[in-house]
Order: structure tokens, then C-alpha cells, then sequence
């Protein structure tokens, strides 16, 4: 074998791998090879995906923005919700699912949408995990969050209000 094709192959990663890479679960690289976000090699039933590609998602995906830290610090509000009365926020977040379910079938959206379906019937420290992570895959369904409403508005601006005046105070 050539060391041009033994350099290829080592670039050649499982979707398990690239999963560790990413910081995220196997699925979560299926879904994005399947919604075309990640080229994939057939290698029978399996799928390889090369090194450089991945890296190139993982640089996309890794970078915490202002807007992403400060949507977190809202969803650790949510979470903060989520402890003292799962049952109502579960509920609001299964009835705006269903809703956003309707508006968006298909696509990426509608992949989040399923994975927070999965979430929602599940543990609720998954839910909190995801609440509260910092991985790209947290970020991601954060972004396509059911819980909306769940805070009230003062609510909401005390989590903004506090995350500014903790912005400020590390500059």
C-alpha cells in the first residue's frame, strides 16, 4: 500500500470517533451526516468520515459566542424552574414542541425537535445537562429550545441583568 493511500485511510474516522472529537454522541454525527452538515464515505453499511472534515465542523461548532453564553445563562434560568416545578415546565415545553413540530417537519430543525422529544419523555438531569452544557450539541438544541415562555418576562430580565453585570465585571 502506498503511503498516499495509508494516509487516507488514517484519516478515516468512524462515526463513534468522530462523535469523541466533537464532544457529542454517535447520533448526533449520524444526523449531521444524514442532514448533509458532514461528507461521509460508504464503507459497506458504514459510514467514514475524514479527519479534516470533522475538524472543520468541530472549529465551526466548539466557538462559544456573546449569544450563545448568554443563551445558556438563560436556560440555567430555565433550569433553575425545571427543579422547583418539573411538571409545569415539562408541560409548557411538550406543548410548545408539538407546536414548533407543526411548523417545521422537516429538515434540521425538525431533527433537534425530535432529539427534544427524546429528551422531554426521558430523565430530567439529561434535560438539565442540556440546559446547562457548554458542548456544541447543547448549544444546538438550546438554539432550537422548547422552552420558550417558561420564564416570565421579569424573570427574564433578571437572568439578562445579572449576565451583563457579570460580562462587565470580567472586563
Amino acid at each position: 500500500m502506498s503511503s498516499t493511500a495509508e494516509t487516507r485511510t488514517d484519516q478515516l474516522l468512524t462515526t463513534g470517533e468522530a462523535a469523541r472529537l466533537l464532544g457529542s454522541s454517535r447520533q448526533h454525527v449520524v444526523d449531521l451526516c444524514v442532514a448533509g452538515d458532514l461528507p461521509f464515505l460508504s464503507v459497506g453499511k458504514h459510514r467514514r468520515l475524514r479527519r479534516e472534515d470533522v475538524e472543520e465542523v468541530r472549529a465551526r461548532t466548539t466557538r462559544s459566542n456573546r449569544a450563545d453564553r448568554r443563551s445558556r445563562w438563560l436556560n440555567i434560568a430555565v433550569a433553575g424552574k425545571l427543579v422547583r416545578d418539573p411538571h409545569a415546565v415539562l408541560g409548557r415545553a411538550r406543548t410548545n414542541l408539538a407546536r414548533l413540530q407543526g411548523l417545521h417537519p422537516r429538515g434540521r430543525g425538525a431533527t433537534w425537535l425530535s432529539e427534544w422529544e427524546k429528551l422531554l419523555d426521558g430523565p430530567i438531569d439529561d434535560v438539565l445537562d442540556v440546559l446547562t452544557s457548554q458542548t456544541p450539541r447543547s448549544r444546538e438544541l438550546r438554539a432550537n429550545s422548547p422552552f420558550a415562555g417558561v420564564l416570565s418576562s421579569e424573570e427574564r430580565e433578571q437572568a439578562l441583568l445579572a449576565f451583563q453585570s457579570y460580562r462587565q465585571s470580567r472586563v
